[in-house]
């Protein structure tokens, strides 16, 4: 099933592209300097990361408590 049918999958692949994009900002911030076409998208996903850390760790912490539990 695509991560697109499947709302779970879909929560994991945003989070996961959110922290990723993030992650490279501090890391490599003249990759996503550019905020318009394909990767302004980026931009954008890095900048949500920035500005809403403790929501997107909660989530994160959130998504992962759900996998480990939703296993048994």
């Amino acid at each position: 099933m695509s991560a697109l049918f499947n709302f779970h999958s879909f929560l994991t692949v945003v989070l996961l592209v959110i922290c990723t994009c993030s992650y490279i900002k501090m890391q490599f911030p003249a990759i996503l300097e550019h905020r318009t076409g394909f990767r302004g998208f980026f931009w954008k996903a890095a900048r949500i990361g920035e500005r809403l850390s403790p929501w997107v760790a909660f989530g994160c912490f959130a998504m992962g408590a759900s996998m480990i539990f939703s296993s048994f």
